[in-house]
């Protein structure tokens, strides 16, 4: 199939590997962008964490936190300028408090009363007001004995790009908690872990970086023994620097936050237990095609 220069330029993004690379992966693989990042990745020409790529999709994250609940939304507009607007903001605090009384999942949100209107018309009438398209794409929800929350960028207190909610489960000092839970979710915002341990992690996410670990050894020339056991010590390595417990704490790296945790301990009072987190980030996980300008006044002028 023809590869374009938009597919081109998108896989460059998200790999950072080379123009002439990027365009023979794309060839190899028949345009399949996750195809083509997994080759890249076996050669050596990109990295995993260059996956996630940038997105588009503009927006806020709410977060609001009461008692031991705490629930996070992402709302999603056309602009970054939208989160900007005073009247936008307004409705992303309200839609949060609102998630607070509903513990279904976001379907159940959006068909949730807030004044007159359910929150699904609330945010329909604001399309129509601020000028864009906008919508309630997520919602998540932590309870725990202390839940902590932190907003990276904030736009206004309570939302930005990233919202995190962490669980904490103790007898211990609640402010001495709160404190650690705060620390907590700075790390989860800056490292975004898949998972709390690597008992929690998506099986599936651990067979495919093995089955790019076994091509990656392959082409490398090891032996069939050889590359079971590389492979399986890369994928142990992979699991520990993925799950949040097992990460070396932002805070102080000479410690992993599960042994940050243990230590945090004595000022609490008593034992403490990672319950779990939410990380959620504007725009994650969505395309929105990049339009060229030039490229299409220049189509248009058949050139």
């Amino acid at each position: 199939m023809a590869i374009t220069a938009t597919q081109v330029k998108e896989l460059r993004g998200k790999t950072g590997a080379g123009m002439m690379d990027v365009k023979k992966a794309l060839v190899e693989t028949d345009g399949d962008m996750e195809a083509a990042i997994d080759l890249l990745r076996v050669k050596g020409l990109a990295k995993a964490d260059k996956k996630a790529g940038r997105t588009a999709a503009e927006g806020l994250v709410g977060v609001a936190v009461e008692g031991g609940v705490g629930v996070a939304v992402e709302i999603n507009s056309e602009t970054d300028f939208v989160a900007r607007n005073p009247v936008f903001q307004e409705m992303v605090g309200s839609i949060a408090r609102t998630a607070l009384g509903v513990a279904g999942d976001v379907e159940a949100l959006k068909a949730a009363a807030m004044g007159a209107k359910t929150v699904a018309e609330t945010v329909t009438a604001q399309v129509a007001t601020i000028g864009e398209n906008l919508s309630l794409r997520r919602s998540a929800r932590i309870e725990a004995d202390v839940v902590a929350s932190y907003v990276h960028n904030a736009a206004a207190p309570g939302m930005g790009r990233i919202g995190v909610l962490v669980g904490l489960n103790s007898t211990g000092d609640k402010t001495a908690l709160e404190a650690l839970g705060k620390q907590i979710a700075m790390h989860v915002a800056a490292t975004s872990p898949a998972a709390l341990g690597e008992a929690d992690l998506d099986p599936a996410l651990v067979e495919h970086e093995k089955r790019v670990l076994v091509a990656t050894a392959r082409e490398a020339g090891k032996s069939d023994a050889g590359i079971e056991s590389w492979s399986n010590k890369q994928l142990a390595k992979f699991k520990k620097e993925v799950t949040l417990l097992n990460q070396k704490f932002v805070i102080n790296p000479d410690l992993t936050v599960d042994k940050a945790v243990k230590e945090a301990e004595v000022g609490v009072g008593a034992p403490v237990t990672v319950s779990g987190f939410v990380r959620l980030a504007v725009g994650e996980g969505v395309e929105k095609e990049a339009e060229d300008f030039a490229a299409e006044v220049a189509k248009t002028m058949g050139g």
